[in-house]
């Protein structure tokens, strides 16, 4: 007997061709995004996970009195090592590291590189595995390097290269050979070789290379190092506290120990958890919007099944009168849908494993493949397709199986009739999701326009920057200084300056700023920037009041600084021109700082702080610098690269020229909002298709049900339009009081996400009209087009209905 369901059901399914392919495409569909953005879940959920004894792994944060004092992701250097060596029966190891980048070179092959120098414990701490080379002295020796596969590969075309040299670049400018002592197989993503707005380290030094690159990894004044502990298996995070504290008081400067709590946060959770829980989120977003996708398409299937199955009353009434028994009826209209939506399902899989390089690249992150995930979740989506297609096939199985043999016989719809607003209400639900969706994509779309706009203080466009040679003294300055006059004389280009940042938010750091005749308790932090005289015409800061630095730097010079509006206001000088010549005091230094020019806010940093106090500081006086940033002039762009490119490695040779755009480095900077949109673009378009199914198959029911009155209408006179018209007030007003429901709850979930951004915009009534609007164009020419064939019918075809 069960067989001969299955045969039915096969038979059922091929026969109405178009509508199966409906009903089967728009549910496969949904399904696929599910598991898509499940996997998209599972892969950001997993990330530090897979570490060697995540469990008990942590990483040191900091919490400064004000949060402008110091960096929150980096410790006291020697902090993670004292607990080790203090504490041994709560710490079981430690690994600290220094970021940075340099040049490397092998042969004629020159790249400029991430870089960690650390302690050797780097591997054994974490369980990273090495393609070759001996875990446990692969970073014994000062000289020697541990790469991953890729970079292998970049430079000698091949895995197995201990013994190799590569040549890599301090910050003096001097060279040594690096000897290769491991290389890395494939690293899943973590927050120990790639923290969260960091580059992704490829290169792994041992700490006593610190001294070659000029760096340190000690000194209870040092806050710039990231450092991360191991606890013993049943030890709290808790239980440090207290010695952390001890350490602190007993080794920091007072002004670090006065205004800085450390504490550790799980490795397992940091990654989910940084950037105020951006990512988390991020996930929670997606799961929201895919489970009512899900939704979506699942109610979508229900009503098409139920208008669909309505069309076979007569078949049941056939089958009552030669005795078929009701469950009989019942296990035939289950099977069949189960049977649906299990092909749904393996089309599903199909659409996965075929989109997700599409998705993955499309969101700009990694997706496990269709067989690389744990055994217990293949059973999931057969299992989810067994329960939708129960509940797909329960409604039509018990109503139709229930009517009597004479009604079925002539079709009557009576007892389906009466739950018309059953499926109205499940059909105003999908309009309410899709115009929530709809505007929140139109909102996340705005504001993330609002990254990326004119309005930053600052001028964006034709701005390239790229990383330079460090050789951070005052020859090394100067010399830069007299490179970048030569690349400013090119036609192409309209400014070059030298400078430690670009405006993407990291900064050189921050100090205490007072009046000059005010107390440490009265002053705030103050950002700082450390550039040269060319800075704010290449960026386009509009200059306040005095100069943006003298234009040729002397010694005099080394005094004067230039503040930005907001700081200005803080000094008491509500009038930039008041501020020119005037000192304040870096708390803790002895001279004070002599301001010589105010620059009109701009934004530096995301969109999700205010706007800071800033001091720009002359990189003549600093001897600090990272980048060039060149302002080309208007034209062929390519060809200005290609200029430029020959003039640097004329002015620089061995030095690689890797160069991005302002609006690349503020895409880095905004990865998750910009993940977010192509998601909430993506999601509105298959809300939509979904939406547009369920109205195709309602509206079918509809007209099937009215036919005799269409007929009657016809012929008492009723035009073409007016019929069009009685569905399409039916159908439009279930869209009115779906967007009744959805514009207040969409205004929530929205401004619940702008609070997040201390720069936002203002919700207007503009996205929510569009959305619905829209919506209810869409619905509007859907129906028409499906009425319009009933409305044609001669209508003594449409009277002999029964």
């Amino acid at each position: 007997m069960l067989h001969n369901y299955f045969i039915i059901a096969w038979r059922n399914i091929v026969k109405h061709k178009l509508f199966s392919l409906i009903n089967i495409f728009g549910l496969s569909v949904g399904i696929a995004f599910t598991l898509l953005v499940s996997a998209y879940v599972w892969h950001e959920a997993g990330v530090n996970l897979d570490l060697k004894n995540a469990e008990n792994q942590y990483i040191i944060q900091s919490k400064w009195r004000d949060p402008n004092m110091g960096n929150t992701l980096t410790a006291l250097a020697p902090l993670p090592k004292a607990l080790k060596d203090e504490y041994p029966t709560l710490v079981a190891n430690y690994y600290h590291w220094d970021g940075v980048s340099s040049n490397v070179s092998k042969g004629d092959k020159h790249f400029r590189e991430s870089l960690q120098v650390g302690d050797s414990t780097f591997l054994t701490t974490y369980g990273f595995k090495l393609l070759h080379g001996d875990a446990n002295t692969a970073l014994n020796d000062p000289f020697s390097v541990v790469i991953t596969e890729d970079r292998a590969i970049k430079y000698f075309g091949k895995t197995d290269v201990v013994g190799e040299t590569l040549n890599i670049e301090n910050f003096k400018g001097e060279k040594h050979d690096f000897v290769v002592q491991g290389v890395l197989a494939k690293l899943g993503k973590n927050s120990v070789t790639n923290v969260i707005d960091q580059s992704n380290s490829t290169f792994f030094l041992p700490g006593a290379a610190a001294k070659f690159m000029g760096r340190s990894l000690d000194g209870w004044s040092n806050t710039m190092i990231v450092g991360l502990v191991e606890l013993r298996p049943g030890v709290k995070p808790e239980a440090l506290d207290g010695p952390m504290r001890s350490l602190l008081k007993k080794n920091a400067p007072e002004q670090i120990s006065a205004n800085l709590t450390q504490y550790l946060v799980p490795l397992k959770d940091y990654y989910l958890e940084a950037n105020n829980g951006l990512i988390k989120t991020m996930l929670y977003t997606l799961s929201s919007i895919a489970l009512f996708i899900l939704l979506m398409a699942v109610i979508n299937f229900v009503n098409i099944c139920i208008s669909r199955s309505s069309q076979r009353m007569k078949e049941m009434g056939i089958r009552k009168v030669l005795g078929g028994l009701r469950k009989q009826l019942i296990w035939q209209f289950l099977i069949e849908s189960v049977l649906m939506v299990f092909i749904a399902t393996l089309i599903a899989l199909g659409i996965y494993a075929i989109g997700r390089p599409y998705f993955a690249a499309f969101l700009d992150t990694d997706i496990s493949g269709l067989f690389s995930f744990p055994l217990y979740v293949y059973p999931l989506p057969f299992l989810l397709a067994l329960v939708i297609g129960l509940i797909a096939g329960l409604y039509p199985a018990l109503v139709l199986s229930s009517l009597k043999s004479v009604d079925s016989l002539k079709g009557k719809l009576n007892q389906v009739k009466d739950n018309v607003i059953f499926r109205k209400a499940l059909i105003a639900f999908q309009f309410a999701t899709a115009a929530v969706v709809l505007i929140g994509a139109i909102v996340v779309s705005k504001q993330i326009n609002l990254f990326f706009s004119k309005n930053l203080g600052y001028d964006k466009d034709y701005v390239v920057y790229a990383q330079l040679p460090r050789d951070w003294s005052k020859p090394g300055v100067q010399k830069m200084e007299g490179i970048r006059y030569r690349m400013a004389q090119l036609p192409q280009v309209s400014s070059v300056t030298l400078s430690w940042e670009i405006p993407d938010g990291n900064n050189g750091g921050s100090f205490r700023a007072a009046k000059i005749d005010a107390d440490s308790a009265s002053g705030f932090d103050s950002q700082t920037l450390m550039t040269d005289n060319q800075y704010a015409i290449t960026y386009g800061l509009k200059v306040l009041a005095g100069q943006f630095f003298m234009p040729q730097y002397t010694q005099a010079d080394s005094a004067k600084v230039v503040i930005n509006q907001t700081q200005a206001k803080l000094l008491g000088f509500n009038d930039p021109q008041q501020a020119i010549g005037q000192q304040f005091k870096a708390i803790g230094s002895p001279d004070p700082l002599s301001i010589c020019g105010v620059v009109a806010d701009f934004q530096f940093g995301s969109m999700q702080s205010k706007i800071q106090p800033i001091t720009f500081y002359n990189v003549n006086q600093t001897t600090f610098y990272r980048y060039f940033s060149i302002k080309l002039k208007p034209g062929n762009i390519q060809n200005s690269l290609e200029v430029l490119q020959k003039k640097w490695a004329e002015v620089m040779p061995g030095a690689p020229f890797e160069y991005g755009f302002m609006d690349e480095a503020l895409a880095k900077m905004y990865k998750t909002e910009l993940q977010l949109k192509q998601a909430a673009y993506l999601a509105t378009g298959l809300a939509i298709i979904i939406v547009l199914l369920g109205v195709l198959g309602l509206i079918s029911l509809s007209v099937q049900k009215r036919t005799k009155e269409i007929g009657i209408r016809k012929v008492l006179g009723s035009s073409v339009g007016h019929i069009i018209s009685l569905f399409l007030k039916d159908f439009l007003g279930t869209v009115a009081i779906a967007a009744l429901v959805a514009c207040p709850l969409a205004w929530y979930i929205m401004q619940h996400w702008l609070n997040n951004y201390a720069c936002k915009i203002s919700l207007s009534p503009m996205p929510f009209a569009i959305a619905v609007l829209a919506l209810a164009a869409v619905t509007a020419v859907l129906i028409s087009i499906q009425t319009v064939k009933a409305a044609l019918a001669n209508p003594v075809k449409s009277l002999r209905s029964e």
